[in-house]
């Protein structure tokens, strides 16, 4: 895993104390959403429940009024309907929410999604023939459509009318249509924007209705679902939608829902908002990776239990799929990485593959980023042609890389964090000089690790899970909140779970807890009994034989008090040296001394595998001192003096021979990069 810069959010204490004594909450709860920005008593009544979040008026959309009325009017004249969405899951709940409630109404309704692999995102021609085809004479778009200019122009030409609902950015010029809803249009004037495609599409259907009532309700696990999804911010209305929304799922009357969380294996459990987010989202997800969306909309709108759960296992069998395609797509993007060392030290990481599945490659740039700590572009090549997806951190805006890219490619689109595009395959190498090269411009971040507040260990108890489950339903905007166990020492590193997981004994002031790490074995684990490390870790509810406890779950760990401001330094300097830019470099060179002393650690600790952040710790020397470990690594590699086992360790040659350092090219690099 990547190193992350570890950020304690900051928090006003007496605003903090004041919103507790009123609402009478507990402390701990004030403090976390203080860190979220929530400092009033009014806010934080809305923010914890104990009043419901104002909700917008959904006539206050724009161009909500004429869309309302045409619609009436295609009820009254019993027109033929077609809801077009989208492949995703935001799309799916969203097709299934506003053909479910037109059908509900008596209109002759029909849906109509694309095929991710063949159609692609958005309207096209041929759906657009389909639907004329079926006998539409209304069209309206859910999750989709802000772009579709040419689309509607097409449509007008064929006698059909559009109603455009999104929640996506628009362009310059907006679809000519009956109504075009999306509350990022320039002249909407709500205070709250940031709904999913289907939180548009739940808001037309209270336009529909005059207000929000029992059958407007029944419509917020949907909204929930999609909204969780999609990845959008929980907080005002989006908040109150998921919040009433997770309420609704476990006892919802859609059995093809119930038949989801049954192959989920979520029955006994309580649904909040991460079952949704990593139990049922990804799967109806999968549905349009692997194959077709429909089949999840099928599923929504099933009203028979053993054909929902056939229905269910398939969508099922196909996240799993997903799930092995990932996993080998990832393995092949790993491999190029470390085939291509250099690869290594660019700022913006870019891998490609004859073949990879389009509908995971997106996943696959989010574990790179994960893994590295870098912007990521994973791209599928399809003979001359090529498209990839990108995932970025914080304070990288990868859409504005991709415009200063453009000449490279045939299109690309966006956010900051998230980006598609289209390039000619012979222009690969290319497109990743150039996205480098805008980063070399610019000042790189480096990924963070977030603490919500440093806590004391006699602190974490079964009363404070009952503060943190005061600030559900978590996702974007409202994390799980992570707490910092500062100055811990190591009592126990045990493996559990056949060796694919590590229990952490932890100790300060008398105080021990146990800590669980997923997926780090005892031969990667870095460190040892005796260390003494700072921990970040969210703390979940374990039933034990019907006792209560607290699981303390290990999100993040490093080495307490090092410098790690100096560290990062020295970090980016050595990665600038080796990525080829200028700079001064002759304050990181190391002296043979030095360098004699990190041969002789490697030579007494044979087959060392860790990084060289832990290298420079064991040697006992100041963070700063970094760089000049990386590049005493470095030349005894170049000079192999020290060679790297099959398993990535550091070893002697069976056969050393004398060697000249000044010969390693580390140090020709270093006279080269000089300004």
């Amino acid at each position: 895993m990547s190193r992350k810069k570890w950020i304690v959010k900051s928090f006003n204490k007496e605003k903090a104390i004041a919103v507790a004594e009123n609402l009478n909450i507990s402390p701990y709860a004030a403090l976390l959403a203080s860190a979220r920005g929530i400092n009033s008593v009014e806010d934080a009544e809305r923010f914890f429940g104990f009043s419901q979040a104002q909700t917008a008026d959904p006539m206050d959309f724009p161009d909500m009024y004429p869309a309302v009325m045409r619609i009436r009017k295609a009820l009254d004249n019993f027109e033929r309907i077609a809801v077009y969405g989208d492949y995703d899951c935001d799309g799916v709940t969203a097709t299934t929410l506003l053909y479910s409630y037109l059908e509900m109404q008596g209109a002759d309704v029909v849906y109509s999604v694309p095929n991710r692999h063949t159609d692609g995102y958005g309207l096209n021609y041929e759906a657009i023939d389909k639907m004329s085809r079926m006998g539409a004479k209304l069209i309206i778009t859910v999750d989709n459509g802000i772009s579709a200019v040419e689309e509607a122009e097409y449509i007008k030409q064929l006698e059909m009318d559009m109603i455009v609902t999104d929640h996506h950015l628009p362009g310059d010029t907006l679809p000519e249509a009956v109504a075009v809803v999306d509350p990022h249009r320039e002249d909407c004037r709500l205070e709250f924007k940031d709904y999913a495609g289907v939180g548009v599409a739940y808001k037309l259907i209270c336009a529909l209705e005059g207000e929000e009532n029992d059958v407007t309700e029944s419509f917020l696990d949907l909204a929930a679902i999609g909204t969780i999804a999609d990845v959008m911010p929980l907080y005002s209305e989006n908040r109150e939608i998921v919040r009433r929304g997770v309420e609704l799922i476990a006892d919802s009357d859609r059995v093809g829902l119930q038949a989801l969380i049954e192959v989920a294996g979520l029955s006994d459990k309580t649904i909040k908002s991460g079952n949704v987010a990593f139990g049922l989202s990804p799967r109806i997800n999968a549905a349009g990776r692997i194959g077709s969306a429909e089949r999840a909309i099928q599923l929504l709108l099933c009203d028979d239990f053993d054909e929902a759960l056939e229905l269910a296992n398939e969508i099922n069998n196909d996240n799993a799929e997903r799930q092995r395609i990932e996993q080998d797509i990832l393995t092949e993007a790993v491999g190029q990485i470390n085939s291509n060392p250099q690869w290594q030290f660019d700022n913006v990481l870019v891998v490609s593959g004859d073949g990879w599945h389009d509908g995971v490659i997106g996943i696959v740039a989010s574990r790179l980023t994960e893994l590295y700590g870098k912007p990521s572009i994973v791209i599928t090549v399809d003979g001359e042609n090529a498209k990839g997806s990108g995932r970025s951190i914080d304070g990288f805006n990868l859409y504005d890389a991709l415009c200063c890219c453009a000449d490279c490619l045939t299109h690309y689109g966006g956010h900051t964090l998230a980006a598609g595009l289209g390039l000619e395959s012979d222009r690969i190498d290319e497109f990743r000089k150039a996205v480098n090269n805008y980063a070399d411009g610019i000042e790189m971040p480096f990924p963070t690790q977030n603490i919500d507040f440093k806590i004391n260990p006699k602190c974490v108890d079964v009363d404070l899970l009952s503060t943190i489950e005061m600030l559900e339903p978590f996702g974007a905007g409202n994390p799980q909140p992570v707490f910092g166990l500062y100055n811990m020492t190591v009592t126990e590193i045990t493996p559990i779970g056949g060796g694919k997981h590590l229990r952490f004994g932890l100790k300060r002031e008398g105080i021990t807890l146990a800590a669980l790490k997923f997926r780090m074995t005892k031969a990667e684990c870095p460190y040892e009994i005796g260390d003494v490390v700072d921990v970040a870790a969210s703390f979940e509810p374990n039933d034990y034989m019907g006792q209560l406890r607290v699981s303390v779950l290990v999100k993040n760990i490093k080495l307490h008090n090092v410098n790690e401001d100096e560290l990062l330094g020295s970090m980016r300097m050595f990665e600038r040296l080796m990525g080829g830019r200028k700079g001064s470099f002759s304050g990181i060179t190391p002296d043979r001394s030095f360098i004699a002393g990190v041969y002789k650690y490697i030579r007494n600790h044979d087959r060392w595998h860790f990084d060289n952040e832990m290298l420079c710790y064991r040697l006992g020397l100041p963070a700063a001192d970094y760089a000049k470990v990386c590049i005493a690594v470095q030349a005894l590699l170049e000079l192999g003096t020290v060679i790297r086992d099959e398993n990535g360790g550091l070893t002697l040659p069976e056969v050393s021979t004398k060697v000249n350092l000044e010969d390693a090219p580390v140090f020709e690099k270093i006279k080269t990069a000089e300004v």
